[in-house]
């Protein structure tokens, strides 16, 4: 019996695999109840497919693409989409990056790792940048979706567990994490209401300004990248944030396919049945538009946890589960997966 419930796994990006390799990771994939895969596609500082305008790891999109039709799984372009670490766009188009609350680039400073060097949603070189990479894509007739990740400003208040790791206490949003005060933004915003952010006492407290920038990224998934996609018939979809508000992220109002929130438990010191909460909240603020398909972070599991995550998330709501990510499963993993699976 086909199940009701459809089960995704990230793939991170291994371009130098021969087919028979993927062949069988493939055939346990769809064995344990697999029905899709988000194989890596842009790491953020090259691409995993014959692209023309970004630097080329190789032609892994074009060997996945018929070794998964055949083995019946779906593949969705997995992106990262705001963060750029390409040597030749960070030298020469360094206005395309966010600034932070203290006129700090991204593109020089970035917050917390190296790799957080985010664009700014408003520049338009920016957004013609990732609209080619989208418009690329979208003309491979066997890939299922644009699955936009890393959509969003960057946290300016990260996951509690995560905090320590940085030698950081944010007890409230600090300047230095809270982007962008790039001129644009800022002009766009002193139009709308007559504001300039910089000159408010505690700018991140304002609720407009703090909605403008949700709004810029909405706007850019909604009205700048997404028709792109479904003008060649892909469908859209997301790896989002639980805490979306510390990274303006409104993803519930943005109309894509499917949402895949990462609700990695273990980084907001939280249990299995916040799990269940996080997808009940979601699927009532998507009302139906999206299917939500719960994210779990399967180094933070045992393999009963793992079933248990996955019984949890179908009780609140979820259609499925995604697994970050399939070359964190050991043996137990896949075994424990594959039962509970049947019995959903």
């Amino acid at each position: 019996m086909t199940s009701q419930y459809k089960h995704w796994a990230w793939v991170n990006t291994e371009p130098n695999l021969p087919d028979d390799d993927w062949k069988r990771r493939l055939a346990r994939m769809k064995e344990a109840g697999i029905s899709a895969i988000l194989p890596e596609i842009f790491n953020n500082h090259a691409a995993a497919y014959q692209s023309a305008h970004l630097p080329v790891l190789g032609p892994w999109l074009e060997q996945l693409l018929p070794l998964a039709g055949a083995a019946g799984i779906e593949v969705h372009a997995w992106m990262h989409t705001m963060t750029c670490n390409i040597p030749r766009i960070n030298a020469e188009h360094p206005d395309w990056f966010a600034i932070n609350g203290r006129g700090e680039s991204a593109v020089d400073k970035p917050a917390y790792v190296g790799y957080y060097k985010f664009l700014c949603p408003s520049q338009p070189g920016a957004q013609a940048f990732l609209q080619e990479r989208v418009e690329e894509l979208s003309r491979y007739a066997e890939l299922a979706s644009i699955h936009l990740d890393y959509i969003r400003f960057p946290d300016v208040i990260l996951a509690a567990a995560l905090q320590p790791q940085y030698g950081i206490v944010q007890d409230r949003e600090y300047p230095e994490y809270d982007y962008c005060y790039c001129a644009r933004c800022r002009e766009a915003f002193a139009q709308q209401t007559g504001i300039d952010p910089l000159t408010l006492a505690d700018p991140s407290a304002n609720p407009q300004w703090r909605q403008f920038r949700c709004d810029l990224i909405t706007r850019l998934v909604k009205e700048i990248l997404a028709p792109i996609a479904r003008r060649h018939g892909r469908q859209v979809t997301a790896a989002v944030f639980p805490n979306w508000q510390h990274v303006r992220q409104e993803w519930a109002v943005w109309e894509l396919d499917a949402v895949l929130p990462m609700l990695y438990h273990s980084f907001y010191k939280e249990d299995l049945g916040w799990i269940r909460e996080q997808c009940a909240r979601g699927v009532e603020s998507l009302r139906g538009r999206t299917a939500l398909y719960s994210g779990l972070f399967v180094p933070a599991l045992k393999p009963e946890e793992l079933a248990l995550a996955m019984q949890v998330s179908i009780e609140g709501g979820a259609q499925g589960v995604s697994i970050f990510s399939a070359g964190a499963m050991s043996d137990a993993h896949w075994q424990a997966f594959s039962r509970a699976a049947r019995q959903l």
